[in-house]
């Protein structure tokens, strides 16, 4: 018998997800028809849920995973005979919780395939490492992209896209969810089948791409070859891409090219400023590394959007200071969304930092219903601030409010860069996790 199959995504970073367009054409080459609600821009279609032998929740990051399983069990009340399944990133690493609360399986890794073969009845492991036969992800059944995040420019905004040339990651940062599943392996997804994603977008009106790999240099040929087909194929399409510091110093030659190729800004997860931090995290980088790459960046004309952790059990307040500090000191207030700013650690289930004895003497029980284990800064008055800071940027607060919160003094005279840093480009959808 052939298994109804539906796909439910909850959030993607405001992109049009392709945690259901990839395994939809999985799904289509297998001969079994599949249908995907992203529940980020449409309602849950009940009679579907009702209809479905096989319900497959995707859950790539944090948030979604807080919203799939409330999804779950709303999919529970409304047919008790589906197999619920959980996929993504986040999916082994609380598979005890999402178990006890309803599903029947969970696969994370290379994900794909897995989900095909638990819809016919089959039993992959949690986790699946195998390499894949990429497919160019099926997008036509998905919204529309004028219904996601846009890029913004002085010129205007422009309809975006998002791709991925690989998947995994080569490092052990503690922090991250990557390392607990890959373990420092990663895939690389095939040029022409990145091509061919990007060019469906396209001809969708995409004019600017998201390459959304968790380090675009991890393998820098790769990565090279995919920036030039993509500019072959369409050579007023920009995209953004993500790397980490250590990678821009080791790789400074490379961004230059990239810049030409189309690339309108580089994310980089700097984290912090504190090298105790940074040591903590094993970061692979230290503050010094952080001014080098952001001044290999304005070298080549390509602008450096830092994320961070402001946070951790390990942060002072001369650390919060210091980060609001470097912001504005640097020229970079309008390269760092407030909610930056406000962002505390994540400790799933699985982190690397579980076991660190830098960890231990803050750490507190898992939380289930927010699916994190829960820390207590030594200064109380950190998490109180945290607290503030959040709340705040919740309401709309800007890097004037944060700095008044906080307590900041007004800077000193702002470093001169070779490149005077205006707005950069940025999407319409501040990043989160």
């Amino acid at each position: 018998m052939t298994p109804q199959v539906l796909l439910l995504s909850t959030y993607e970073l405001g992109h049009q997800p392709l945690h259901l367009a990839s395994p939809l054409a999985f799904f289509a080459a297998a001969g079994i028809e599949a249908r995907a609600i992203d529940l980020s821009v449409a309602p849950l279609d009940e009679d579907a849920v009702r209809a479905a032998s096989f319900v497959a929740i995707a859950v790539p990051m944090h948030t979604a995973l807080r919203l799939g399983a409330e999804v779950g069990a709303r999919v529970r009340q409304l047919n008790v005979h589906a197999h619920i399944n959980y996929y993504g990133l986040y999916a082994p690493l609380n598979r005890d919780y999402l178990i006890a609360h309803g599903a029947n399986s969970i696969v994370g890794g290379e994900y794909e395939a897995a989900l095909v073969e638990l819809a016919r009845g089959g039993t992959p492991p949690d986790v699946t490492l195998d390499r894949l036969r990429f497919a160019a992800p099926a997008r036509a059944s998905l919204p529309a992209l004028e219904r996601y995040a846009r890029l913004e420019t002085a010129g205007g905004a422009r309809l975006a896209g998002y791709v991925e040339a690989s998947r995994g990651c080569l490092h052990h940062c503690r922090h991250c969810p990557i390392p607990p599943v890959y373990g420092g392996r990663f895939f690389v997804v095939p040029v022409d089948v990145v091509v061919a994603d990007v060019s469906a977008q396209v001809a969708a009106g995409a004019r600017h791409v998201t390459l959304g790999d968790p380090d675009f240099l991890n393998g820098p040929k790769h990565a090279l070859a995919v920036a030039r087909a993509i500019h072959a194929a369409h050579p007023d399409v920009t995209f953004d891409v993500t790397v980490k510091v250590e990678h821009i110093l080791k790789h400074r030659d490379v961004f230059a090219e990239l810049g030409a190729l189309g690339c309108a800004f580089v994310v980089s997860a700097v984290e912090s400023l504190s090298d105790r931090v940074l040591a903590i995290l094993d970061k692979g980088h230290t503050r010094a590394d952080v001014d080098s790459a952001l001044q290999i960046l304005d070298d080549a004309g390509v602008p450096l959007r830092p994320t961070f952790v402001a946070f951790t059990p390990w942060t002072t307040r001369a650390d919060y200071l210091a980060l609001i500090d470097w912001i504005e000191s640097r020229g970079m207030i309008d390269h760092v969304d407030a909610v930056q700013l406000a962002l505390r650690l994540l400790v799933p289930p699985g982190s690397l930092l579980l076991d660190h004895a830098e960890m231990q003497p803050h750490l507190g029980a898992l939380e289930p219903e927010r699916l994190t284990y829960a820390w207590t800064h030594p200064d109380p008055a950190m998490d109180r601030l945290q607290r503030e800071v959040f709340a705040a940027v919740e309401k709309g607060a800007t890097f004037a409010d944060v700095r008044a919160l906080a307590g900041a003094p007004l800077p000193a005279a702002p470093v001169v860069a070779k490149r005077v840093r205006g707005r950069p480009p940025r999407l319409s959808e501040s990043w989160f996790c």
